[in-house]
């Protein structure tokens, strides 16, 4: 009976998240499209696949990073989902800051997604700015927010102060 339940706690330990100090929130969550599968490392952008975070259809819809500690963050790459509506990117803004008025969207921001192609990952250059929340935000329309990976990257070494 004894080695039965060790297994059984050995695979509960293998189901912890990637990166367990971060938390997600989302204006909505359409299906079982919840925030936390934008940061699961995996870039597959199909939606059937389950990897990939999305919204009802909102106004403003948005999606949050909470990641419980200021940090510097140097750049943010995002994937669009490929199956379907890439252009429901087209607009859609980067924010990274420590506030959570209006949910984490009045934070300044890093960048705005002219487009990204259909399961296309891109990079935007946020050159450092300090937050504690990096939020992606649709502002202005009612849209579906669909986002298949999120990243986040540190500063170059030897920049002090960033641990991201």
């Amino acid at each position: 009976i004894l080695p039965e339940k060790r297994k059984k706690r050995k695979k509960k330990e293998n189901k912890k998240p990637k990166e367990k100090n971060q938390k997600m929130a989302q204006s909505s969550t359409y299906g079982n499209a919840k925030p936390e599968n934008a940061i699961d490392g995996n870039r597959a952008s199909n939606y059937n696949q389950g990897s990939c975070a999305h919204t009802n259809n909102d106004l403003n819809p948005w999606w949050r990073l909470d990641l419980l500690k200021t940090y510097k963050i140097n750049t943010v790459t995002i994937t669009n989902r490929q199956d379907c509506c890439p252009e429901r990117i087209n607009g859609a803004e980067i924010r990274i800051g420590n506030s959570l008025n209006d949910n984490g969207n009045a934070n300044p921001r890093c960048a705005v997604i002219s487009s990204i192609a259909a399961g296309a990952s891109q990079t935007f250059a946020c050159t450092g700015m300090e937050g504690r929340y990096i939020n992606i935000v649709i502002p202005g329309r009612t849209e579906y927010l669909t986002l298949c990976e999120v990243e986040k990257k540190k500063p170059a070494a030897g920049i002090t102060h960033s641990e991201m």
